[in-house]
């Protein structure tokens, strides 16, 4: 007994603590380098013949991708999460926005089909677009539009107060100038216009590209557009666990996910597909491209090439086939009284991946990824397994017994990891304003000797951390209040609203343009941009897409006067008043003090207004948040469990306070996920109602309305400990969805028949060319003039592609499909179409996703040598400069990123070969080479996988007679008629 208490003790011991990056991706990239690599990708070439006459090339011959992949790797099955390629095409943040939204969608096929040229899917390509998320989703996804319209709000206000500064100096604009308005990027979400006009156009892009690429003739497209419930990559995610419960799922099968979200590589590591990578946007190789270049060198600078457009940005492997190899060593563990499973233990580390950050609870406080969270909690783990007698999770259900224990482990370590936290902050602190300091001294001699205009640009590290304390001179000052329980945001808003004034003027500062206002009125210019929109940030870092304190911050902040020091009779027992300051930071006295005893009834005083003493309370809200965790398990492996739950605090619960949990039940009602207006109304704010039908919209503005309180012009936020403003905790009402049903409910007749469609629930859309052998089967459910039938696809014809097809009666075989896009002249109707579409049905889940490997898989030879498995065990890649700075993965070390997958030795050398002498050269004896580059003698290539031959793409069979009946007669008529006004053939 006294030695199991020992071991017991000796679990809950913690790593020592240390600085990490900020997001799980940025962690992965850091700590297992050799899961990241360069895509090589071909680009369409000039036309000599094509120049104008200023001698600049306008065409260019496409890429042709039915040659061999330049990866050397021919990929089956690629996923398009198409909400990240909507952000950056619809807002780009290089280049200006497209005018119209019919433009926006001709960025989207650009884009698109860049991603499709270089990854070639032999088989499947599926598109998906986020539907109607669960409610669990939609909590953060109100905050997010809440803040995007507040800051659209701002951003367009500093707009006009420029225009009358600049008027008064004698400067003239047009009303259209002055009217002109940045777009709303709240249009993409499901129910808006917007996107029934995306789903209408990748619909037609879909159809020209088999009309016009043979690339694409052999290829099946699914198409999932926002009326079909779920978000974009957890439907990828339901067919590929579809598809694998099928006896026809082949385990070798080569999968691409393209997304910008953080979980992708969590999903795909759910999957226990081996054969997965995480396909992403290097967005930092523009940023690394200009540093080199201001570092200057000799000769003239490099002229841009005319003849080629402008060098878009490389694209990166995220590779989870070398993930799980790192994984294996990482998470084996000797003399284990029950066997290693790998993939068991893979679940394990997914979860506690979870606790650390995900879009659907707020993270424990002791938990900061920037902090080694991952790394602390898998020390736990490690330490606790053996006497758990076995593994945390199987098969997307967690074990309470064991989770228990890790709870255990972590909370015997809060109080020291709130005392490193703050002692890290502190000196952090000291730290930048030491060098505010030195930089103001150089500033005043530069300034003395006159050579201000010809000053050189500071060093990069000039940047201060997001800890950074700045005085507070011309800080905006906006009011707090102490944060009550759910229930008494709702029910005293007024009193909240006394206490914080306006949000609008809260957050005036970090969103308003770069504007001073000076005490007499007049208005100064400074040298700052207009702030990013959250969505801009978003698309700039890619991790942003993972809960809001792991994000980044793409704002900047201009000086305004403090508001009023009185604030009515409650100030005196308000925490002092935050001040935004230049570089986005936040002065505000955090006066919960997790660092100072007593914190655990201060912080359950003013994030929950109860007492600590109240256990009852306390035990509900471990309760909720024990489910979050074992709701977010479920949603990663089999699916939505329900579509109703959600998490309804603002905070997370203490892990000390994580007790005795096997008894409390988890269960979960699927229930039904909400229809796309509905989605709308819980997660619009006021200033996006025109995005609404508009019976609905005067349920937003008007006093009557029985929903008015679900819509503040005004919140509070709560900067919860945190330094910078994007951190800050919305405090939005939650939505009482049987209020919001049954308001709706009431208006459902005054909508028009085109809005009553985009309210219904969609299906998947499948796409052939008439070269598919799929082609024939199709067409006979067009041939009845009842149609409607469903079948089931021949496998062997649909290249094992598992499911169920049905007619759309939208859909006139061999006919025209009209433009959606008609006002873009290079978007023409697709005459005489060749392809073919159907409503298409996911197969049928034959049992329960399991977390094993598929028989006959054939394995792969080792990527890793013990020299990559040794630098992860002791702390991952130390040559990528992380000080803490979050997403600078990739600065300061270019080759970070190889430019292709290095030669490796086969597993089991026990040091990597010297590097060439080529690269030695000129290095300092002994300096560590980059990852990826030189670390390996190129005789070790004879190791690397051979080109495959380039695939058997089907083409020259005899085109099929176009299908008759019902359906094609009766589009005799329509040839000379309006056309569809959505698209399509018949709109």
């Amino acid at each position: 007994m006294v030695i199991w208490l020992f071991l017991l003790e000796i679990c809950f011991l913690t790593p020592v603590y240390r600085v990490f990056p900020h997001s799980s991706v940025g962690y992965l990239k850091w700590k297992y380098p050799r899961i990241v690599y360069k895509v090589e990708e071909q680009h369409p070439k000039p036309i000599e013949s094509s120049r104008d006459e200023n001698g600049n090339v306008t065409e260019y011959t496409p890429v042709d991708i039915t040659q061999p992949n330049p990866n050397n790797q021919e990929f089956d099955c690629l996923y398009l999460d198409m909400n990240g390629i909507v952000h950056p095409c619809s807002h780009p943040e290089n280049k200006p926005a497209p005018e119209t939204e019919e433009e926006m969608m001709r960025e989207v096929f650009i884009y698109t089909e860049r991603v499709v040229n270089m990854i070639r899917p032999r088989k499947l390509l599926m598109m998906a677009i986020d539907g109607v998320a669960p409610r669990a989703k939609m909590n953060q996804q109100r905050g997010r539009r809440f803040r995007s319209a507040q800051e659209a709000k701002e951003k367009e206000d500093s707009r006009q107060q420029h225009y009358r500064e600049m008027e008064a100096q004698g400067h003239t604009y047009t009303d259209e100038q002055k009217d002109k308005r940045a777009w709303d990027s709240n249009a993409i979400t499901p129910g808006t216009p917007f996107m029934d006009l995306l789903a209408q156009a990748l619909r037609y892009w879909v159809a020209r590209k088999m009309n016009q690429d043979d690339g694409w003739k052999n290829l099946q497209v699914i198409i999932s557009d926002a009326s079909v419930p779920g978000e974009g990559e957890h439907k990828i995610m339901d067919f590929i666990r579809r598809q694998r419960s099928q006896p026809s799922h082949n385990p070798n099968t080569e999968h691409v996910i393209y997304g910008l979200d953080a979980d992708l590589i969590m999903l795909a590591l759910a999957t226990h597909e081996p054969n997965f990578r995480v396909l992403r946007e290097d967005v930092f190789a523009q940023s690394d491209k200009q540093r080199k270049q201001n570092k200057g060198g000799r000769g003239p600078p490099q002229q841009p090439n005319s003849d080629q457009p402008a060098e878009p940005n490389p694209f990166i492997f995220l590779d989870v086939t070398t993930l799980r190899e790192y994984l294996y060593f990482e998470l084996k563990l000797p003399n284990m009284p029950f066997g290693y499973d790998l993939e068991r233990a893979i679940d394990d580390w997914v979860f506690m991946i979870f606790f650390v950050g995900n879009d659907f609870l707020p993270h424990l406080p002791s938990l900061e990824i920037r902090e080694g969270a991952i790394d602390t909690l898998l020390a736990i783990w490690k330490r606790c397994l053996p006497l758990m007698g076995g593994y945390l999770t199987k098969h997307g259900d967690v074990n309470l017994k064991r989770a228990q224990m890790i709870m255990d482990g972590l909370s015997s370590s809060e109080d020291e990891i709130f005392r490193r936290r703050k002692e890290t902050e502190d000196r952090q602190d000291r730290n930048a304003k030491r060098r505010k300091m030195e930089q103001q001294k150089r500033d005043v001699e530069l300034s003395n000797r006159g050579s201000q205009s010809t000053r050189a640009p500071l060093p990069s590290d000039r940047n201060m951390d997001a800890s950074t304390e700045s005085s507070s001179i011309g800080g905006v000052e906006y009011k707090s209040v102490d944060i009550k329980s759910n229930n008494d945001l709702i029910a005293n808003r007024h009193k909240m609203r006394m206490a914080n004034m306006n949000a609008a003027d809260m957050l005036k500062a970090q969103m308003s343009g770069g504007f001073e206002m000076k005490s007499d009125g007049q208005v100064k210019q400074e040298n700052q941009r207009l702030n990013e929109t959250e969505e801009d940030n978003k698309r700039k870092h890619p991790e942003e897409d993972v809960p809001e304190d792991e994000q980044i911050p793409g704002v900047k902040v201009t000086k305004a006067e403090p508001e009023d020091e009185e604030q009515g009779e409650e100030s005196s027992t308000q925490p002092s008043k935050p001040k935004v300051n230049p570089d986005g930071t936040v002065d505000q006295e955090d006066t919960v003090k997790l660092w100072e005893p007593g914190y655990r009834e201060r912080y359950y005083r003013q994030k929950f207004n109860i007492d600590l003493s109240d256990v009852e309370q306390r035990r509900t809200i471990v309760h909720k948040y024990l489910e979050g965790l074992c709701w977010v398990l479920k949603y990663y492996y089999q699916g939505c469990p329900s579509w109703k739950w959600y998490y309804p605090y603002h905070y997370a619960p203490f892990a000390a306070d994580f007790e005795n949990i096997e008894s409390l039940p988890i269960k979960f009602e699927l229930g039904k996920p909400f229809r796309p207006f509905e989605q709308l109304m819980g997660v619009f704010p006021a200033a996006s109602g025109v995005h609404i039908p508009r019976p609905f919209r005067e349920y937003m503005t008007s006093h009557d309305s029985p929903i008015l309180d679900f819509y503040p012009e005004d919140f509070n936020i709560d900067m919860n400990g945190k330094k910078m403003v994007w951190q800050a905790v919305p405090l939005l009402p939650f939505i009482d969805e049987e209020r919001l049903t049954s308001a709706l409910k009431t208006r459902y007749d005054d909508l028009s028949d085109d809005e009553k469609r985009r309210n219904e629930r969609g299906c998947e859309t499948l796409m052939i060319s008439e070269e598919h052998p799929l082609y024939d089967q199709i067409c006979k459910l067009y041939t009845k003039r009842k149609g409607n039938s469903r079948i089931e696809l021949d496998l062997d014809k649909a290249d094992s592609l598992a499911g169920y097809a049905e007619a759309d009666a939208d859909v006139i075989p061999g006919s025209t499909f009209y433009s959606p896009l008609s006002t873009l002249e290079d978007q023409p109707d697709v005459v005489d179409d060749r392809s073919i579409a159907v409503r298409y049905g996911f197969p049928e889940q034959t049992h329960p996703h399991k977390s094993t490997i598929l028989k006959s898989f054939k394995g792969k030879p080792k990527q890793l040598s013990s020299y990559d498995i040794e630098k992860a065990k002791n702390g991952g890649d130390n040559n990528n400069n992380y000080r803490g700075g979050g997403h600078n993965q990739f600065r300061g070390n270019n080759s970070a990123v190889p430019s292709s997958r290095p030669p490796r030795p086969q597993f089991g050398s026990a040091r990597p070969h010297r590097p060439p002498p080529s690269y030695i050269q000129g290095r300092p004896m002994g300096a560590r080479p980059p990852p990826g580059q030189g670390v390996f003698s190129p005789s070790l290539a004879n190791g690397a996988r051979p080109r495959p031959p380039p695939p058997t793409m089907g083409m020259g069979r005899p085109r099929p007679p176009p299908p008759t009946g019902g359906y094609r007669g009766s589009y005799g008529g329509y040839a000379g008629a309006q056309r569809p006004p959505h698209g399509g053939y018949r709109g």
